[in-house]
């Protein structure tokens, strides 16, 4: 087994800093305890420049560096950070346990061969917690106990010596201090001489859950931490450092939050449909304004994951937003999921691209929700009807949901040419999937006009020297008699004495044998 141990240092300023713009980040920010005399907590390098240093007074910081900018510490933003970054790295194991208050553990050793080694895994897992915002520290280890000491050693090699863990201190032992201290009042500083006491006697003086701590770093006994279980929907929230009132400085921090929800649909192997971002504004801004947050949702055409079509769909949305007031913090949230097939990977480097964003996405996000629709096929016998228009977002296939129905049958329009022109092919292909369905052994054409137009209507038929040709037919649909719109027809497949293939059918409603042609779709 091979641990990797995520260690984060600086949570309690990560929280808040990871929201910057490049811009912001060259201004002073620190993190500060709160209370009657709050100290400081951490502080970006900027404010470390000036002098400002962790346990120093806020009003000696403010001294050293006016501008300074500070938030109070949030242990619950902290806690719900480490589990957003457990959730992330689940796309790399499913064994992730929890270390409060700053460490997310991970066994990859069945994770190895699936991405290429040690370093190739190491370097995804760096470049990851580097697109999450967190500055982070790594350590491997055969046991979780053991990785879990060399993070917070800042050992950065992945050892399995007993000599480089017999060197580490105890004072970096998950251990009470009154342990320690007694141990370090007899001159046993370090890992390696705790485990040359005896055993028995070791745990008489500072208790068997001493003892079982050095058991667990050699790996003698397991480390039974409770695993991680990912949330079934996610939901991130980004408190920003300081309030934005524009719209493009956003863009920034809802990266942060697109990767960890990348990270945790990886890890359930599923794709995001619809998703919601809330803008939360000040509060005094929100009153004022009586509007306290504003909710973005968006929908994809299909399910995805990639970081890269999400973050270019949210942003295309937020150029559309108006801010009524500044906005504190951002919570990005799944709406709906749907599973989301494997692709094989290619055998040449360039077949591995990163995705592209489907027009139809980009297309909604400029435009709006409403500019683009689907067509989907909807179960009726009558070829006009056999189709709904339906919102993205919706089931495609449930015509039951918000749509438009198609056009009456029977209603000349123009002639076929204009007709056919006028007819998408999106919507041809949908509608002949939808009717053939009910007929597999049917030929349908690839165009179908938006309603039947008169065969006396069509250009050249009555210029015509011979007569048309009826290649297979009849075929009888009579249908809806229950809604006032009955058809009753027998369709052949005919051609024109130009060479155009072309379904027609003739209309049998009256019961008459003579009825009148139509012309009601076009063969490629």
């Amino acid at each position: 087994m091979l641990w990797a141990c995520l260690l984060l240092p600086s949570l309690p300023l990560d929280v808040f800093a990871r929201g910057h713009s490049p811009a912001d980040a060259a201004k002073p920010f620190a993190v500060t305890s709160g209370g009657r005399a709050p100290r400081i907590v951490g502080a970006n390098a900027v404010a470390r420049d000036a002098g400002v240093i962790s346990g120093q007074l806020v009003s000696a910081s403010l001294a050293l560096s006016p501008g300074l900018v500070l938030r109070e510490r949030d242990p619950e933003a902290e806690s719900a950070a480490l589990d957003a970054v457990a959730s992330w790295a689940t796309q790399f194991t499913p064994t992730v346990a929890l270390a409060p208050p700053d460490a997310v553990l991970a066994e990859i050793g069945g994770s190895l061969r699936l991405f290429g080694g040690l370093s190739r895994l190491r370097a995804r897992l760096s470049r990851g917690a580097r697109d999450l915002g967190y500055a982070a520290q790594w350590a491997f280890a055969p046991t979780s106990a053991a990785a879990l000491l060399f993070a917070r050693a800042q050992t950065d090699s992945p050892a399995s010596r007993g000599d480089a863990l017999a060197s580490l201190p105890l004072v970096l032992a998950e251990a009470n201090p009154p342990a320690v201290a007694t141990l370090k009042a007899a001159g046993i500083t370090t890992f390696g001489q705790a485990f040359a006491l005896p055993r028995a006697a070791l745990a008489r003086r500072v208790g068997e859950d001493f003892v079982g701590l050095l058991d667990r770093v050699r790996g003698l006994v397991p480390d039974l931490r409770p695993l991680f279980v990912p949330p079934p929907r996610y939901s991130g929230k980004l408190d920003l450092p300081t309030p934005v009132a524009n719209v493009d400085a956003l863009a920034f921090a809802v990266n942060r939050l697109v990767f960890e929800l990348a990270g945790w649909l990886t890890g359930r192997g599923l794709g995001v449909t619809e998703m919601s971002l809330a803008l939360a504004h000040e509060r005094y801004a929100g009153v004022a304004t009586g509007v306290r947050a504003t909710t973005v949702r968006f929908a994809l055409a299909a399910p995805a994951r990639e970081p890269a079509h999400l973050i270019s769909v949210l942003r295309e949305r937020l150029t559309r937003v108006v801010l009524p007031a500044p906005v504190e913090a951002i919570t990005l949230a799944s709406e709906a999921i749907a599973p989301l097939a494997s692709r094989n990977l290619g055998l040449l480097p360039g077949d591995n691209a990163a995705a592209t964003v489907p027009l139809l996405d980009r297309l909604r996000a400029r435009l709006g929700e409403d500019a683009v629709t689907l067509v989907a096929p909807h179960a009726e016998h009558r070829p006009e009807r056999a189709w709904r228009e339906t919102k993205i977002g919706m089931d495609h296939h449930d015509a039951r949901g918000p749509s438009r129905k198609a056009p009456a049958a029977g209603k000349p329009i123009g002639n076929a040419a204009s007709a056919a022109a006028s007819t998408a092919a999106a919507v041809s292909t949908a509608i002949s999937a939808a009717f053939t369905s009910s007929a597999p052994e049917a030929c349908r054409p690839v165009w179908l006009l938006v309603e039947p137009e008169p065969l006396g209507n069509f250009p050249g038929h009555r210029l015509a020297a011979q007569p048309w040709v009826l290649c297979d037919g009849p075929e009888r649909i009579e249908s809806g008699w229950w809604d006032g719109a009955d058809v009753r027809r027998d369709y052949f497949i005919a051609e024109h004495p130009r060479g155009e293939t072309m379904w027609i059918y003739r209309d049998h409603r009256y019961g008459t044998d003579d009825g009148e042609w139509f012309l009601h779709g076009l063969f490629a």
